[in-house]
């Protein structure tokens, strides 16, 4: 950000107070834990013996080297200072940094001329996005279809609350950090020390990961598609190790499988956390949870007697099976597929596009709206017709029998409308550059929202291969600003009027 650093010190601040020392130490914390990161393909490759390890070895080498020097030279900061607009600026630096560095491998595997799609599906790994540029995964080394999802399962829970968990210096502006990259809204902690909290969620993480690996391994998976989509099902992420994604399977018990588990990676993870230690009533007294099941459940119906009508499927379990489980992948923005529903009856491709704007819940690895805010939403929606008829009535929005304070209200209202805007102003960009109107405005919607495939060209069975340089360059903005809930990004381009 040219002009923004006072040049009398490198260590200095931003001038508008940015301590820029620390968020460059933190930054370089962050870079190694990206290259330790990196050595698990390269070591997978190693195993296999495939040429595609080295790519991985240098691209380590080259995060390693570089999170080193920024951790050593701004070691000895006059002081360690860390608030709000330092979380911004190293929520977003760290999420451009290691969208960089995670399309390393891609670009010393496939040269400089790949920048841009290497570029593309590092931003849509690390967001969750599922969006892919290869259009055939089962010609990919072992190493780079484990670095596909292994992407996804770090940006699902976030790369900031991973180096909360295991990086003491960044628990210093912890709650500001999970604030600005945790999505939804009104984040709480699980524990009274914020790395605690950062521990505890990916515990349950790594914990419920760990098991969908069993059952799938269980299920005659081997090892490495297992743990690829165990990884990305996790991180409501969508990149497959197959070009048919999960229908190449052919096996009814994993598509039910993935599909309990993107409910659990849809719901809050706190939630989970509340299970787990014996707190049961959750769902009783949760109305976002009790809005996210009642959605799942009624979209997989009204799709499953669509189907059943038009005479789709064969038989009435494939047509259960087939809903559920694109319903399911939509609304907790997975992005994976069990068939063509671009090919299926208008009402089911309209509700698909629909509920596209849903996503999962609050403090999930799901992506888009979100259902809490949708709720306060409409909440909002109804109370103003109430105020129409009783103008001198003191009506607040409420979320559980709890009163939700003006300030969200307001912000979950703006968020909205941003968020409607930028899929618009998404969608007309990509026509601009010769997309037609329906993969253009379902691809900004499908990436934006992190989901993945859309309707037309970027249909289920499609790749985003065949965009224009400058559409993909739009929709990897698209997917990080998404990823990051608006907000972050967008609040660095008004720091002059923020200082």
């Amino acid at each position: 950000m040219p002009g923004l650093v006072e040049t009398k010190s490198p260590r200095g601040r931003f001038r508008f107070n940015v301590n820029i020392g620390s968020v460059l130490f933190l930054l370089g914390r962050l870079l190694l834990t990206l290259a330790l990161a990196l050595l698990i393909p390269a070591l997978v490759g190693q195993y296999l013996n495939e040429d595609a390890r080295w790519s991985f070895y240098v691209a380590a080498g080259i995060a390693g080297a570089l999170g080193l020097f920024l951790e050593r030279y701004f070691h000895e900061s006059d002081e360690f200072d860390f608030g709000r607009r330092e979380a911004f600026v190293l929520v977003s630096s760290a999420w451009l940094v290691g969208t960089i560095v995670g399309a390393l491998p891609y670009v010393l595997e496939n040269g400089i001329a790949f920048a841009v799609n290497a570029l593309f599906e590092s931003a849509s790994g690390f967001t969750t996005t599922g969006a892919s540029i290869f259009t055939d995964v089962e010609s990919l080394p072992g190493a780079v279809l484990l670095w596909r999802a292994l992407t996804q399962w770090i940006g699902g829970m976030g790369i900031i609350v991973l180096g909360i968990a295991i990086l003491p210096k960044l628990a210093v502006g912890g709650m500001e950090l999970l604030g600005a990259e945790a999505p939804g809204p009104m984040q709480e902690k699980l524990t009274p020390r914020i790395a605690q909290t950062a521990k505890a969620l990916w515990g349950i993480y790594v914990i419920l990961t760990v098991a969908e690996i069993g059952i799938l391994l269980a299920l005659g998976l081997d090892p490495l598609d297992a743990v690829a989509h165990a990884l990305a099902s996790m991180a409501t992420g969508g990149f497959s190790t197959k070009n048919a994604s999960i229908s190449a399977f052919a096996s009814p018990a994993v598509e039910w499988t993935i599909t309990l588990f993107m409910i659990l990676a849809g719901a809050s993870f706190a939630v989970h956390y509340q299970w787990l230690r014996g707190k049961f009533g959750v769902l009783k007294s949760n109305p976002e949870l009790r809005l996210y099941l009642g959605i799942l459940m009624m979209g997989t119906a009204v799709v499953f007697l669509d189907l059943m009508h038009a005479r789709t499927t064969s038989s009435p379990f494939e047509a259960l099976s087939l809903s559920a489980f694109q319903v399911v992948s939509v609304v907790t923005t997975t992005g994976f597929a069990t068939a063509n529903y671009d090919e299926w009856p208008q009402l089911s491709r309209v509700l698909l596009f629909l509920l596209m704007f849903t996503g999962g819940c609050a403090g999930s690895t799901g992506g888009s709206v979100k259902i809490v805010r949708l709720y306060i939403v409409f909440k909002k929606i109804a109370v103003d017709l109430k105020r129409m008829l009783q103008p001198r009535a003191v009506l607040p929005v409420r979320l559980g029998g709890r009163g939700i304070p003006d300030d969200v209200v307001s912000s979950v209202t703006t968020f909205f409308v941003l968020f409607m805007m930028l899929f618009v102003l998404g969608g007309v960009a990509l026509t601009i550059f010769g997309v037609d109107p329906l993969t253009a405005f379902t691809a900004s919607a499908a990436c934006l929202g992190n989901i993945g495939p859309g309707f037309g060209g970027v249909g289920p069975t499609m790749t985003y291969a065949g965009l224009p340089a400058a559409a993909k360059v739009v929709l990897a903005v698209l997917m990080i600003v998404g990823r990051l809930e608006l907000y972050t990004v967008m609040v660095i381009f008004f720091f002059r009027r923020l200082a």
